[in-house]
């Protein structure tokens, strides 16, 4: 019962760290020292909620439980555990307007939909693997969403749109930088998931695998050739946009699609 306490409450702080997020980035506020107070302290209490009705939820004595829903909750956690730090020597409120609001989602349907789940290895390499995995997703993901808003405001800027919200996002320049930072950093976590996966778990081609196998496998290469791209022909803008996009959009295919097949299409 606690649990279903500690989330509803992050739930109603990430909203309102959402809504926090969009009218600092409207009105170009976020660099003002009470604006920072206002933003980082409802987020930092929803996020040690968050941890704590995980910690109850998912490890348990047989080993991690996790399921659908959960997974998503877990992945959001490591999602603002990563903003939060990238936050302290980067301006990155603006993704909070999405990223907040989101996990507030990822949290309410973990609570709306309690299934039980199946117990994960206990083994040491197994969780380092899973750790490699969720922390690699999780850059990625806010990779993307910096892509998103790095498109918007791209757009806006070639449109001669320029509203108080693009205003409030920080230079084009950075905005990109910091992109390509997620996206280095990202890279590396997944290369690390696809090695300890091979080298770990037994058969990383089995059965219940190999689409997460092959898809992961696919969005490496396509964050290669991204990196590569921008390192030899200087790639950036909406190249580096739809690349960023694409190979998320298969890492949660790989990471989430089969994982809802099996729990939400296949048992019903």
């Amino acid at each position: 019962m606690e649990t279903t306490y500690f989330g509803f409450i992050a739930t109603i702080l990430y909203l309102f760290g959402g809504l926090l997020s969009f009218t600092a980035t409207l009105r170009n506020a976020s660099q003002k020292k009470h604006w920072r107070l206002a933003l980082i302290l409802p987020i930092l209490l929803a996020f040690g909620l968050h941890g704590i009705g995980l910690f109850f939820i998912v490890i348990t004595p047989d080993g991690l439980v996790s399921n659908f829903f959960n997974s998503l909750s877990i992945a959001a956690w490591f999602t603002i555990a990563l903003t939060l730090a990238l936050s302290i020597k980067q301006p990155i409120h603006s993704l909070g307007i999405i990223l907040f609001p989101a996990t507030a989602i990822c949290i309410a349907l973990s609570l709306l939909f309690p299934a039980a789940g199946s117990a994960l290895s206990t083994q040491y390499n197994v969780h380092l693997h899973i750790l490699f995995s969720v922390i690699a997703y999780a850059l990625l993901f806010v990779a993307a969403l910096q892509a998103i808003l790095l498109a918007y405001q791209d757009y806006s800027l070639h449109e001669h749109k320029l509203n108080h919200f693009v205003r409030g996002l920080p230079p084009l320049a950075s905005m990109e930088s910091l992109l390509f930072h997620m996206i280095n950093v990202g890279f590396i976590f997944l290369t690390l998931s696809l090695i300890s996966g091979f080298v770990y778990l037994d058969d990383m081609f089995a059965q219940h695998l190999v689409h997460k196998t092959v898809l992961s496998i696919f969005a490496w290469i396509i964050f290669a050739i991204l990196l590569v791209g921008r390192k030899i022909y200087g790639w950036r803008g909406r190249s580096a946009v739809k690349w960023t996009v694409g190979g998320f959009s298969l890492l949660l295919l790989a990471y989430f699609g089969s994982k809802m097949v099996l729990e939400l299409i296949l048992k019903r």
